[in-house]
């Protein structure tokens, strides 16, 4: 009989990673993400049934893919009990042993990322061989504890100490798989090392060098940055158990008029083009949020959770964006324009452009007065800066922060992020430009940076 085997999925959206882990024709889903076709296309591939799927945590930045699997191959659900979520489910706690054929697991408390946090160690007889982490111990870091208030965040850090330190305590060749990873809103820090083990996060991982509870706090809590305001809302969406994607409505092609309405009574009309085509035209007061990964991100930053959505976008990229808001939960997606831009157009239906600005350009502007606005993260901006930018993160101009100025031109690390920026100012009534390529064209021009 074999070792079972761990099949990595990446999910470049969230950062995240979920797994597959077979072995003698069954096998167990870790922290599956809603949309559960790739695990089932790998296990029919591999020749295994879905037998059971496992939740680390009731997870805050996607909708768990435990009820699809459990309502499309009859899959068991597995949850740390004391997140008691309100549809069929099995419980357990640290400490209890979990069984198929031959995957063999052993439950650990790993409270921190979430008070009922668990991490699943997969066996070899008694002997660990992997440790899936979920958002307790991650490659380079840990996850953060602050997502449930500010008033639990030192409590739950201090948990975190504890469980790192527990997950530190199994052999050094055990195998790391972590859920939340390298770009993941749900860390304080990471890094990326190929084939990650226990032993190699003890001499690497820098929380782990420290062990004095105190100097572990002050660094994990130190490295949080903003979030997506839709986290707030996800949780108790896991906890209660979400819609089957089966059972959700289609979304519909709309005459331009049709979207127009829908617009005026309070849906969200997003341009999910490139962002080019955006700057060329597009519907006045259109959020502009391209469709690639980080389009999920963004939409559920700048959207309210549960409020109406009616797409622009391209028809090859209608179902990326549709997979991807429902991975957040955003059900709501109510249909696209039929036609698009050019549709909307001859329907007389008001447009909007923003004017695009190269590095240099953006330069000069500056010097005659325009205000640089940087919407990158704080950690970015720590490391490279340019000069006389101001800086509001895009998370705080959706939340409504406007600079006043005669000019503005957003930039970010390539564009997409400031152009979600310039289309909420210019629904503000700011005049505003776009730096194509962000910071990235400004240093390959060899415009002046500071770091």
């Amino acid at each position: 009989m074999g070792r079972p085997t761990v099949h990595p999925l990446r999910d470049d959206a969230l950062s995240n990673t979920s797994y597959l882990v077979a072995s003698e024709g069954v096998a167990v889903a870790v922290d599956p993400p809603r949309d559960v076709d790739r695990h089932l296309e790998l296990a029919d591939r591999i020749g295994v049934g879905i037998v059971a799927t496992l939740d680390t945590h009731l997870h805050a930045d996607y909708v768990s893919g435990g009820p699809e699997l459990a309502a499309g191959v009859g899959a068991e659900v597995v949850v740390p009990r004391d997140a008691e979520p309100r549809y069929p489910h099995r419980g357990v706690v640290g400490g209890d042993r979990l069984g198929w054929n031959g995957v063999s697991l052993e439950a650990i408390a790993t409270p921190g990322h979430t008070p009922d946090h668990l991490a699943y160690v997969l066996l070899d007889g008694d002997d660990p061989t992997a440790v899936f982490s979920g958002g307790s111990l991650i490659v380079g870091g840990a996850a953060r504890t602050d997502l449930l208030g500010e008033q639990r965040t030192e409590d739950l850090a201090r948990a975190q100490f504890r469980s790192l330190r527990r997950l530190a305590g199994l052999p050094d060749a055990t195998a790391l798989h972590p859920t939340h990873g390298a770009g993941s809103f749900c860390l304080a820090a990471s890094t990326s090392v190929a084939n990650p083990t226990i032993g190699s996060e003890r001499r690497t991982n820098p929380l782990l060098q420290l062990d004095e509870e105190d100097a572990f706090v002050r660094a994990l809590t130190g490295g949080f940055g903003s979030f997506p305001t839709y986290y707030a809302h996800l949780q108790e969406l896991n906890h209660e158990g979400p819609a089957l994607i089966r059972d959700l409505a289609e979304p519909a092609a709309l005459t331009p008029e049709a979207a127009a309405e829908l617009r005026e009574t309070g849906a969200w009309l997003v341009d999910a083009r490139p962002i080019r085509d955006w700057a060329a035209g597009h519907p006045r007061d259109a959020v502009s949020i391209e469709v690639r990964p980080a389009f999920a991100s963004w939409l559920g930053w700048a959207v309210p959770f549960g409020e109406p959505v009616v797409l622009l976008v391209d028809d090859e990229q209608r179902a990326e964006a549709l997979t991807l808001a429902r991975r957040i939960g955003y059900d709501e997606v109510i249909g696209w324009i039929d036609g698009g831009i050019d549709a909307w157009r001859a329907a007389g239906l008001p447009v909007g452009a923003v004017e695009e600005v190269g590095p240099e350009e953006a330069r000069r502007r500056q010097e005659r007065g325009a205000t640089l606005l940087d919407v990158r993260q704080r950690a970015e901006v720590d490391a490279l800066r340019l000069p006389g930018a101001i800086h509001v993160e895009l998370g705080d101009v959706i939340a409504g922060a406007t600079p006043r100025a005669p000019e503005v031109i957003t930039f970010c690390g390539h564009g997409e992020r400031s152009a979600t920026a310039a289309s909420l100012l210019e629904s503000r009534g700011v005049t505003v430009a776009n730096l194509v390529g962000g910071t990235a064209a400004w240093e390959a021009a060899g415009l002046p940076v500071e770091r």
